[in-house]
């Protein structure tokens, strides 16, 4: 089986949680890790895992990478593309298992990049195989808090033993 993680990182935390859910679907997937500037197709995958950062309360724009490029140095082409218009250009993905991820600030927020992803992702017809995730980052850039790339890992690896 085939397991597809597209990720958007602005700061390089949300890649770091994606390496880390890449290796946890491993124990049953053969995974490919793809950036979303990439814009990877989805077509051949048995699961799809999106990630992105929490800009906002939601998905990045092209306004908040903007924003967040001010804010401190940022991956190259990091601000070019992200998931919101990854999905925007998606074709339908009829019955394709999908969950989601986002980073986000070590703080209470009401708003949530992975839940917004979801939706669009149920729009495209994609069944959710699991709830999304949050894992949480120190200050704008980072560092990931402590014990989140384990927690990362361990949420992959339950998908994976539950996935089918």
């Amino acid at each position: 089986m085939k397991a597809l993680v597209v990720y958007e990182s602005m700061f390089g935390n949300t890649a770091e949680i994606a390496r880390a859910v890449a290796d946890g679907l491993a124990t049953r997937y053969d995974v490919t890790l793809a950036e979303v500037r990439e814009m990877p197709s989805a077509d051949s995958a048995d699961l799809l895992v999106v990630g992105a950062p929490t800009h906002a309360f939601s998905l990045s724009r092209p306004a908040t990478r903007a924003d967040a490029a001010r804010q401190g140095e940022i991956r190259a082409g990091a601000a070019a593309v992200g998931v919101r218009e990854y999905l925007d250009r998606s074709p339908r993905l009829d019955g394709l298992a999908v969950t989601a991820f986002d980073t986000r600030a070590d703080k209470p927020m009401t708003g949530s990049a992975a839940r917004k992803a979801m939706r669009r992702l149920r729009r495209l017809g994609c069944r959710p195989v699991a709830p999304v995730e949050s894992f949480r980052v120190i200050g704008m850039t980072g560092p990931l808090a402590t014990g989140e790339l384990g927690r990362a890992l361990r949420w992959a690896q339950s998908i994976a033993a539950d996935v089918r």
